[in-house]
């Protein structure tokens, strides 16, 4: 099976994550290696379908590995939800010679490469990368070490300005339907409480922490919010405890997009590069159809559908020690 792999394509798809570029250097110095052909993907999806292909050498990916970002450009693809719009990239494919695809991508992007799997028999390997650490099968996917990180640091200066104030501070982190950054970030940054959408947290049940910290004369109040987890975000939040904690001020800072950014940390090249090296080498032996990643220390093989699919649950053993700490 080795023999018949000779000439594969990489692409980026979804959301940009940092390590992405560590992942690409990975699969093709991989493929390099063992005397395969690389080319990029530019633009995820769309241009899978568009044909939008190029060839790499190792030069292609040379000072990239600290680089934030992906070189090869993502995209969300509403065509190629479509089978249309599959047949198309798969005939781009076909045309081209390239005998298989390694995907870089989350829930979505595994979604799409189910269908396309299921569809056309070329071999397609998945890397996961998301900073919302939401993808079933693997204990962490690339981003999700940087993302937390910066915002770590961001809480870190909040907290000094909160102090300094006597200031109460909502903080909204990334995370619409997963809550492992705000876990995370909360655990890390001593925040009183945290809001996720694994954990439907009242009002009333935030209300009693936040008075329990004023009791006990707590200077500052940091609350960590999934950006899922309360339906208009801080800013309403804000809005409705105002009236109820008027010996604080109160502020929000909503961090955003500054997670998806910067240089990807040692633990995301890390496993980009375990990840890339892994998809190449899984899909030279004839391999297809699951997303590869890391779990209790152990490589895992999820199938496509259940990657994209599963619930991953969180550590509730953090959100229960977050309670004992802020008390």
């Amino acid at each position: 099976m080795k023999n018949l792999i000779k000439k594969i394509a990489v692409m980026t798809s979804g959301g940009d994550a940092p390590g992405m570029n560590a992942a690409i250097r990975s699969v093709l110095r991989t493929a390099l290696a063992h005397d395969l052909e690389v080319w990029s993907v530019h633009g995820g999806f769309e241009g899978l379908i568009d044909g939008n292909f190029s060839e790499m050498d190792s030069f292609s990916v040379s000072n990239i590995i600290q680089r934030g970002g992906t070189i090869i450009k993502t995209s969300r693809s509403e065509r190629f939800k479509t089978q249309e719009g599959r047949k198309a990239a798969y005939y781009q494919l076909t045309k081209s010679g390239i005998d298989g695809l390694v995907i870089i991508g989350g829930n979505g992007s595994f979604a799409g490469a189910h269908a396309f799997c299921s569809e056309f028999p070329i071999p397609v390997i998945g890397v996961p990368k998301t900073i919302d650490n939401d993808v079933y099968g693997c204990d962490y996917t690339i981003g999700f070490d940087t993302a937390c990180n910066t915002a770590l640091e961001a809480i870190d200066k909040i907290r000094d300005t909160a102090d300094a104030h006597n200031r109460l501070f909502f903080v909204e982190v990334m995370g619409r339907d997963a809550g492992h950054i705000a876990l995370q970030c909360g655990l890390a940054a001593g925040a009183e409480a945290i809001l996720i959408p694994e954990d439907k947290n009242s009002i009333s049940d935030l209300t009693a922490c936040l008075e329990k910290g004023w009791k006990r004369n707590k200077s500052s109040l940091i609350v960590v919010v999934a950006e899922g987890a309360v339906k208009g975000g801080v800013m309403a939040l804000a809005a409705e405890l105002e009236d109820r904690f008027k010996h604080y001020e109160i502020r929000t800072a909503v961090l955003g997009h500054i997670q998806r950014g910067g240089n990807p940390s040692c633990f995301d090249r890390t496993l980009a590069s375990l990840l890339g090296n892994e998809a190449v080498k899984e899909m030279m032996q004839g391999k297809t159809g699951f997303v590869v990643g890391v779990s209790n220390n152990r490589l895992m093989y999820t199938p496509f559908l259940k990657a994209a699919t599963g619930r991953k649950k969180i550590n509730k053993r953090f959100v229960n020690i977050i309670k004992e700490l802020s008390s």
